[in-house]
């Protein structure tokens, strides 16, 4: 039997392919590849550690979940939203979607690995349907968030289930957590073309970023003016939480690596003498340590915290050049956070707010959220760690601790030392009187 001859594995199609690849391809194009990336799908090693973190559960936003079957209610109100606004407006539907199409390459492009159905190539169908997508879903967020806001003009009915007090109190705290998912986020360049059509005036990255930060933390520290118009409501979510006067560490030398040990628990730290303090700002960032004083941001702890933390250290993770400020700030805490008792310490100086029920489930919470998690070397929080180490390696700082670990842990451990010290201190005045009755009978004879 004759045996077939055997292909050159130079002349196989692979091999081709990547010698075509080499002699075509241009470097610069994978920077612009990437160039317009903001809003990611979650890896499935990040994603199973807590799926329902990044589920959206009553609203869709943008293409990566549109069409869910339990989020197709909402879809009914999206198009009302837009029904209501273009009422108002009284512009044709038709120039809002000019606007919108003028940006639809880089809308596009912010979503990392969008389906083909929904790129905006030859085709007017699948470009129509984008472009619906976004100016629908644009309508909407502005809607909610002016109905939230206690806009004057309010043309929806007094029983309308999204659109009224009914609707703010049940339906629009699930429409903000949504809005927070890494997976669920629509650029704000997209409120951005609708308000300049609607108001007629360009130049609104200000008042959108003001628009969505209040909506979504009304307590936040107001964003700056004049730094351009955010990423996405995530992004403009972050900026707020990093933004106010912060401690900056030094640069680090070279040979000075990272800490070689985790921060000791709160309890453990306030027993070698350190006392925490509220910081006067709420930026994570507000962290110092001096004189044996810790100051800490006040931090609310509320049911939306987790899915806030951990869609943050999500987009830091897998967005370039994002930084890691969020991602440290949370396990910088989890490491103070062990027990219930961490929480109740933290709780009492103002800096912990728990709305979400006992102080074990605080603990629990923040002992989730650092899994996995992905450190810079150098940060400013390092320089906090390192303080509070040194701090707490000082021999009487040392002696201290075990002090107060030992004979202060329990009622019983401090009135048994009491009792010692009690019993002493009678027989040293014991052995004094009696000495001195000795000398004293010895002088009179």
């Amino acid at each position: 039997m004759a045996s077939r001859p055997r292909a050159k594995v130079e002349d196989s199609a692979w091999v081709a392919d990547v010698e075509k690849a080499l002699t075509a391809g241009d470097p610069s194009a994978e920077v612009a590849l990437w160039r317009w990336h903001a809003i990611y799908r979650v890896p499935a090693c990040i994603k199973d550690l807590n799926r329902k973190a990044y589920q959206p559960q009553v609203v869709s936003l943008g293409p990566f979940h549109h069409g869910e079957p339990h989020l197709l209610p909402m879809d009914l109100h999206k198009r009302r939203s837009l029904l209501h606004l273009l009422r108002r407006a009284r512009k044709p539907l038709s120039e809002f979607v000019t606007a919108v199409a003028g940006v639809a390459e880089q809308l596009e492009g912010a979503y990392q690995g969008l389906v083909d159905d929904w790129r905006c190539k030859e085709e007017a169908e699948m470009r129509e349907r984008f472009l619906e997508l976004m100016v629908t879903d644009g309508c909407f967020l502005l809607e909610v968030m002016r109905t939230a806001s206690g806009w004057e003009v309010n043309d929806y009915a007094p029983n309308d289930p999204v659109f009224s007090s009914h609707g703010l109190l049940y339906t629009v705290p699930y429409i903000r957590r949504d809005m927070i998912i890494i997976e669920n986020q629509l650029p704000l360049l997209v409120l951005d073309k609708l308000l300049a059509v609607e108001t007629g005036k360009d130049g609104n990255e200000d008042l959108i970023n003001r628009m969505v930060l209040r909506f979504l933390s009304p307590a936040a520290w107001p964003p700056a003016t004049g730094i351009g118009l955010a990423l996405h409501p995530l992004d403009i979510l972050r900026r707020s939480l990093l933004y106010g006067p912060t401690q900056t560490a030094p640069p680090a030398p070279p040979h000075h690596s990272a800490p070689d040990d985790i921060i000791r628990s709160a309890e453990e730290l306030y027993e070698a003498g350190i006392r925490f303090k509220r910081s006067q700002t709420s930026s994570l960032l507000d962290i110092s340590f001096r004189r044996g004083v810790l100051r800490l941001p006040a931090i609310m702890v509320d049911d939306t915290t987790e899915y806030m933390f951990l869609n943050l250290m999500a987009f830091e993770r897998l967005h370039a050049g994002a930084g890691n400020e969020v991602t440290a700030y949370v396990f910088f805490i989890d490491n103070m956070i062990d027990t219930a008792a961490d929480v109740a310490l933290l709780t009492c100086r103002r800096i912990v707010h728990n709305t979400v029920g006992s102080d074990k489930a605080v603990a629990k919470l923040f002992s989730g959220m650092s899994r996995d998690v992905v450190l810079e070397p150098h940060s400013a929080l390092d320089d906090v760690h390192r303080q509070v180490n040194a701090y707490c390696r000082k021999r009487w700082n040392r002696w201290r601790a075990n002090l107060v670990h030992t004979y202060f842990r329990s009622p019983w451990s401090f009135l048994s030392l009491a009792a010692a010290v009690f019993l002493l201190g009678m027989t040293v005045m014991q052995t004094v009187y009696t000495v001195l009755q000795f000398y004293q009978d010895a002088t009179t004879t």
